[in-house]
């Protein structure tokens, strides 16, 4: 199972393909891509929200994975800031609808829990843990790509937890 994690960020969107290792003895992670989209400020909110649009749907296409897995909203206490993520992250479920991908989303302590082992994890816990559990020789960059792979880690995590005790979906909604 190919993961595709997305981390929407109001200026920086991660994103991260994950997927178990089938062909080793020892269960391991394989870690495809990571990389950003980094928004232009300069750009009004339409276009910025097209960009995603535009760059996700484009990445979705070229490494065609069979879910995709986003972070759920959090309460933000500035209302501005959490309509703005709110329209990122509607942008990044429809690029997944678009394509007719499942989409789970996990909470952030879910997450941590599922990286680190510890739901409030510090970013640079979490770039460390990926890392690890990739086998990356660096630190994954920038921390949205990071978080972007850590979301697709948790998914195959829960989705392997899920079909050990006979549940289908993966958590997918």
């Amino acid at each position: 199972m190919r993961v595709f994690g997305i981390d929407c960020g109001t200026e920086v969107t991660g994103f991260g393909v994950v997927e178990p290792d089938e062909s080793s003895r020892e269960a391991r992670l394989v870690c495809k891509a990571f990389g950003c989209i980094r928004l232009i400020k300069t750009k009004s909110t339409p276009e910025r929200l097209e960009q995603v649009f535009r760059e996700l749907s484009a990445e979705l296409e070229r490494w065609q994975p069979d879910a995709v897995a986003i972070e759920e909203v959090f309460y933000s206490v500035n209302a501005k800031t959490a309509l703005k993520l709110g329209q990122v992250r509607g942008v990044a479920l429809l690029a997944a609808a678009c394509k007719g991908l499942p989409v789970a989303e996990y909470a952030p302590l879910k997450i941590k829990s599922s990286v680190v082992g510890y739901g409030l994890a510090k970013k640079e816990q979490v770039q460390f843990m990926v890392a690890r559990l990739l086998g990356l020789a660096e630190l994954p960059q920038p921390a949205d790509a990071a978080d972007a792979l850590a979301i697709a880690i948790c998914h195959i995590h829960c989705s392997q937890t899920l079909a050990g005790q006979g549940i289908a979906n993966g958590g997918a909604r």
